[in-house]
C-alpha cells in the first residue's frame, strides 16, 4: 500500500509531500496522522529546513469532503470526527515547535484545512497557477490550525476576515501583494526554486536559525493556544447543526470533480 505522506532527508533537508495526487491530495484522518508523525521525525533528524510540498497538480483540495460528510452522518463515528479535528491542531502544534525552517511549496488548488496548514510554515513559495480558498464559513464551519490567529497576523485583520467570511478565490498574484506568499514562480519551477531557497538556508548559522524562530513563535504562543482551543469547542457545536450537514452536502455535490 502506498504511503499517503512520503519524507526523505538529503543531509541538512527534510522533504515532506503527500501523496494522494489521485484524490488532490485531500486530507482525511489517516493523512493528518502520517503528517503528524513525519514533522516530529523530521523535527528529531534536525532537520535545519524542511520543504513541505505535494505530489500532482494541486497542492491540496483540503478536507477529504466525503470522508467528512460520513462522518458527520454517522452518530457512532463521533469519536472519530473529535479525533480527526484535534489532529489538524496538533498538526499545527507540530509544525510551528519545529526549529528547522519549514517552506510551503504551493500549487493548484490550496483550499480549506490545507491552506490553513500552510500558515504554520516559515516560508510559502506558490506556483502562479496556485488557486487559494478558505470555505468554511460559506459550508457552516470554523477554519482550523490556528489561522483564526495566524491569516489575521500575516495579511491583517481586514483582509483575513475578508477571506474567510467571502469565501472568493485568491489567485498566487494577489496571495503575493497581500504578503501571504513570498515568492511566485512557474509550475515547472518550483521544485528548483524550493531547493534553492532550502539550500540558501542551510548556508546560515543554524543555531541563530533555530533561535530567530523561537524568539519569533515563544512571543505568540498563548494566542495559539487559545485559537487552537476555541477552533475546536466551536466546531464541535456547528457539528451538531442540521445546517452545516445541507450546506456540507452541497458543496459535495458541487465540488465532486475536485475529489
Amino acid at each position: 500500500m502506498e504511503e499517503v505522506v512520503l519524507y526523505e532527508k538529503t543531509e541538512e533537508i527534510g522533504k515532506i509531500t503527500i501523496n494522494r495526487p489521485q484524490k488532490h491530495n485531500s486530507i482525511d484522518l489517516n493523512t493528518l496522522k502520517r503528517l503528524i508523525e513525519v514533522f516530529k521525525q523530521s523535527a528529531k533528524n534536525a532537520d535545519i529546513c524542511v520543504i513541505f510540498t505535494s505530489e500532482g497538480k494541486d497542492f491540496s483540495v483540503g478536507d477529504d469532503l466525503k470522508y467528512t460528510y460520513d462522518l458527520l452522518l454517522q452518530v457512532e463515528k463521533l469519536p472519530e470526527a473529535i479525533e480527526f479535528l484535534n489532529s489538524y491542531q496538533i498538526l499545527t502544534r507540530s509544525m510551528l515547535a519545529h526549529p528547522g525552517v519549514i517552506i510551503a511549496g504551493i500549487k493548484g488548488w490550496c483550499i480549506g484545512g490545507a491552506f490553513e496548514m500552510t500558515l504554520s510554515c516559515d516560508l510559502r513559495i506558490a506556483a502562479d497557477d496556485t488557486k487559494i480558498m478558505t470555505p468554511e464559513v460559506g459550508i457552516g464551519m470554523v477554519c482550523t490550525n490556528a489561522s483564526t490567529f495566524l491569516l489575521p497576523r500575516i495579511i491583517g485583520e481586514g483582509k483575513a476576515k475578508e477571506l474567510m467570511y467571502l469565501g472568493k478565490e485568491l489567485n498566487a498574484e494577489e496571495a503575493y501583494k497581500l504578503g501571504l506568499v513570498n515568492e511566485v514562480c512557474k509550475p515547472q519551477g518550483l521544485n528548483r526554486i524550493l531547493k534553492l531557497t532550502a539550500n540558501s538556508i542551510v548556508q546560515k548559522d543554524h543555531e541563530a536559525l533555530r533561535m530567530t524562530k523561537k524568539l519569533i513563535n515563544e512571543r505568540m504562543e498563548s494566542y495559539i493556544e487559545a485559537a487552537l482551543d476555541g477552533e475546536v469547542v466551536s466546531l464541535i457545536k456547528l457539528g451538531q447543526s442540521e445546517g452545516l450537514r445541507k450546506r456540507l452536502e452541497k458543496f459535495v455535490k458541487k465540488n465532486d470533480f475536485k475529489q
